[in-house]
């Protein structure tokens, strides 16, 4: 073949270039066997890297073994060039348990901290803010170390690629941003996607460093990187690096390739990385025919042996308790009992006092969010934090929800640990992803546990509107993976904070606003645990259970308070998921009637849930069909009347004197 690429502009070795090549020839291999299977029908799916081969390989090779790297769909080469076993790729193909997700998820979709390899999801954005994460941990420990993402010309079009590079730029966080243009998001051409002659262009404005880079030219990719790596390891910063190449395949095998031109294929056809660099090396008698052959062989024994093994490895023996066990990460928390000391405080100074104690606990807790740092968050309860533990572990973030859930995760991959504020909970609509896909999905795909907690300060009656309001832990408590916690108190809300900060798995934590600064309690001094999943009986009665959280709980003190007659068991959840249902079901059995009262509108929140539970569990005991009180179904008014009305509040004492009178 007449090259088509010049590989004379380098320096390395004989042995270097023969490592490459055999590095790039052994996922063409492999592919080309892949697709052969897919034909036979013996795997359903395939997303062919065949002509991209130089970057996979020499972006890795580049790297050390322990920096990690978060490939996409068509990086095998990121796989076999840290040195996976074939057998394991094959199994994980397969759905075998020698695989890496159990058989939960397919092709490239894993990790694997063995290999320091961060597999992405299919919401293809988030990888990238992942990378911010890891590469922040990196920086915090002063280890000298990059992390590299890959990403495609269609991902660019995503706001998490702007959300991480801004990011990135902002904290100079040591990561190289790899992109693949390889000219089509599935069937759409790159000039139906952006509107920049070049995807490093974009770069510019984010004040960051870009480079071009021939993706088709083995030795130009494995050069390049190595000098960037080497750069960035000692001056720590982060680049975008666009590497030119083609998808000679489809998206995957299914979509084809019709539409893309027949002379484009043939222009590319001619500048395949492997065959240009083997035509290369032969011209240079650094590779013979022999060796050539001898290294083929050798590769198509291994993947045939590998097959085998894959083949004859059973099918993974479905277990109920093993898929349940797995969600979360399998964890015994440490009891610290609370001291005798107390100060009456608010619940806001509550939960300030137990996030400085979890930071003076935990040397590697990371606090972000927007204006967290100096101005001590729009509720003040980092205020002074920066003083105390400096501006690496709490930290000012862009405004971007999506990226900083990531880069929290990102640290969890990195052995730290991530409280995030959310300066509203109404904002996790824009991190909403990141926290139902990565965060919730992480354990159960790939044992990977996603320690991060999400604060989310919530609730209507301050006059916030509809965008400040909302008490939104419906849309979570949904999504198995993810702990749900929502205190009414401040001596549950210092202790459970630490427990949801001390638990490896991901917490959403809940405050409502409008408790922060009008509830007082006398507040145990000393650092100390709650158990998560267990709730409070506040009062105890024969005649009715109310079953409430947050605001509610208080809402229902004040009705009780005002008619003495009610004889009722008030239990305060404090954790919505888990869920206590044995003194839900215990105080049913024992009263016979139940009435949920919660903040949020009324259908499809936890209270329907409690009620079917309730039906389901304690049909028999019942004397009443069991009530719901919820707010009205609109969203939640500014208008102080308008938002009285709208609140669950008003309603409660009507429909609970309903109920026993029934």
């Amino acid at each position: 073949m007449i090259q088509q690429v010049d590989f004379t502009k380098h320096k390395f070795s004989k042995d270097t270039l023969i490592h490459l090549y055999k590095s790039m020839l052994k996922p063409r291999l492999i592919e080309e066997k892949m697709l052969i299977l897919l034909r036979q029908g013996k795997i359903s799916k395939w997303f062919s890297g065949i002509g991209q081969e130089a970057i996979s390989v020499g972006v890795t090779a580049a790297l050390l073994k322990d920096e990690y790297i978060l490939p996409m769909h068509r990086n095998l080469g990121v796989f076999t060039t840290r040195e996976i076993p074939l057998y394991r790729l094959f199994s994980q193909w397969q759905g075998k348990a020698n695989g890496f997700t159990k058989g939960r998820d397919r092709s490239f979709h894993f990790g694997t901290q063995e290999y320091n390899i961060v597999g992405m999801i299919s919401h293809l954005g988030p990888q990238l803010g992942i990378a911010d994460g890891i590469a922040l941990a990196n920086k915090i420990k002063k280890n000298n170390q990059v992390c590299v993402v890959f990403t495609g010309d269609g991902g660019t079009s995503e706001g998490d690629f702007h959300e991480a590079l801004n990011v990135a730029s902002v904290w100079s966080l040591p990561v190289l941003f790899c992109v693949e243009n390889n000219g089509y998001g599935l069937s759409t051409p790159t000039s139906e996607q952006f509107n920049c002659e070049n995807i490093a262009d974009k770069g510019i404005g984010y004040g960051m460093e870009s480079h071009i880079i021939d993706g088709n030219n083995i030795v130009e990719v494995y050069g390049k990187v190595s000098e960037l790596a080497e750069s960035v390891r000692e001056n720590p910063r982060p680049i975008l690096l666009e590497f030119k190449t083609f998808r000679m395949r489809g998206h995957e095998e299914a979509s084809g390739t019709k539409y893309v031109s027949q002379d484009l294929l043939d222009t590319w056809a001619v500048k395949d990385p492997l065959e240009n660099f083997q035509a290369y090396l032969r011209a240079e008698n650094i590779l013979t025919e022999q060796d050539e052959v001898r290294f083929k062989e050798d590769i198509v024994h291994e993947i045939n042996e590998h097959l085998q093994m894959a083949y004859d490895e059973p099918t993974i023996t479905v277990d109920l308790k093993t898929e349940l066990n797995d969600v979360f990460k399998d964890f015994e928390p440490e009891t610290i009992n609370p001291s005798t000391e107390t100060k009456k405080i608010r619940l806001v100074d509550a939960i300030s006092d137990g996030l400085r104690q979890s930071m003076e606990q935990h040397d590697d807790l990371i606090i972000m969010g927007q204006d967290v740092a100096e101005y001590g968050g729009v509720f003040k309860i980092t205020d002074g934090f920066l003083e105390q533990f400096g501006k690496d572990r709490v930290r000012n973030t862009p405004i971007c929800e999506s990226a900083i859930v990531s880069a929290a995760y990102g640290l969890s991959i990195n052995g730290m640990k991530a409280v995030m504020e959310m300066q509203f909970s109404d904002f996790a609509s824009t991190g909403f992803n990141p926290i139902v896909n990565l965060l919730a999905k992480s354990h159960y795909r790939w044992g990977q546990p996603a320690d991060v907690v999400v604060r989310m300060p919530c609730g209507a009656g301050v006059g916030a509107g509809p965008f400040h309001s909302q008490t939104n832990e419906a849309w979570f408590t949904k999504t198995p993976g993810l702990k749900v916690v929502y205190p009414a108190f401040p001596v549950d809300a210092k202790g459970l904070l630490a427990s949801a900060i001390n638990d490896p798995n991901p917490v959403l934590f809940f405050e409502h606003k409008a408790l922060y600064r009008s509830i007082y309690q006398e507040v145990p001094e000393n650092y100390y645990t709650l158990p998560i999943g267990k709730s409070a009986t506040l009062k105890e009665g024969n005649d009715v259970t109310i079953i409430t959280y947050g605001a509610g709980v208080h809402w229902a003190l004040e009705t009780l308070d005002k008619n003495s007659e009610i004889s009722a068991d008030l239990i305060d959840l404090r954790t919505l998921q888990p869920l206590d249902v044995d003194a839900i079901y215990s105080s049913v059995r024992k009263t016979g009637k139940a009435i949920v009262l919660q903040e949020d509108s009324l259908f499809g929140g936890i209270a329907s849930e409690i009620s079917a539970l309730i039906t389901e569990n304690c049909f028999n005991e019942l004397d009443a069909a069991v009530k719901r009180v919820g707010s009205i179904e609109t969203p939640i008014p500014f208008q102080k009347e308008l938002e009285n009305q709208y609140l669950a509040k008003h309603q409660f004492e009507t429909i609970l004197k309903e109920l026993l009178t029934f």
